[in-house]
């Protein structure tokens, strides 16, 4: 199981969006057959199995094993990730492109550098994980208050040579490259 999967399909992010299958598909991270799951949900183990087919065909779910119930032989599945994310690609391939945003001070050229990132590192970490290695990552993740607007401005400008001067320091044109983000917006309560 991976730890995490981007879903970059959107017949795949149709499917693990249905609040049925989305809850079928939490419930197992646990291998479970239909039969289990039914009595979980309240549903009848058709439709719970109807569920569990969709989930399968797009990858969500594997067959981890059988077992024999009286006559009938049970499907054992588990999910193939402990989480799921939806790549905005999967709903707009411009979502993951930086440059059709335009604007670097926009929401939208922040929020498309974010969307390239979720499917990088999602791409990445699928890989890393199948060839048994780590991915190496380094995240800064705090909260800063200005008192203004100016001091907004004046902090970005100090950053942004800081960084200069770090890339100038430990950058190799033959090294392995890396992307670095930095980001910084209001927090969603501090939004009139």
């Amino acid at each position: 199981m991976l730890d995490l999967e981007v879903i970059e399909d959107p017949a795949a992010a149709v499917v693990a969006l249905d609040p049925v299958r989305a809850s079928l598909l939490a419930r197992l991270a646990v291998p479970s057959s239909a039969g289990a799951l039914a009595l979980e949900v309240g549903l009848s183990r058709q439709k719970v199995n109807y569920h569990l087919r969709a989930l399968e065909s797009h990858g969500l779910v594997a067959l981890c094993g059988e077992r024999k119930r009286g006559g009938i032989t049970e499907r054992i599945l588990q999910a193939t990730a402990a989480s799921y994310v939806v790549s905005p690609a999967a709903v707009d391939a411009d979502a993951v492109d930086p440059a059709s945003a335009g604007d670097r001070l926009s929401a939208r050229y922040l929020v498309s550098v974010a969307a390239r990132m979720v499917r990088e590192v999602g791409g990445l970490a699928r890989r890393a994980q199948a060839a048994g290695r780590r991915m190496p990552t380094f995240t800064i993740d705090t909260e800063i208050g200005f008192a203004s607007a100016e001091d907004r401005a004046a902090f970005a400008d100090e950053l942004t040579e800081a960084v200069l001067d770090l890339l100038s320091r430990y950058h190799h044109d033959d090294g392995r490259p890396h992307r670095l983000v930095v980001a910084a917006h209001p927090r969603d309560e501090e939004i009139a």
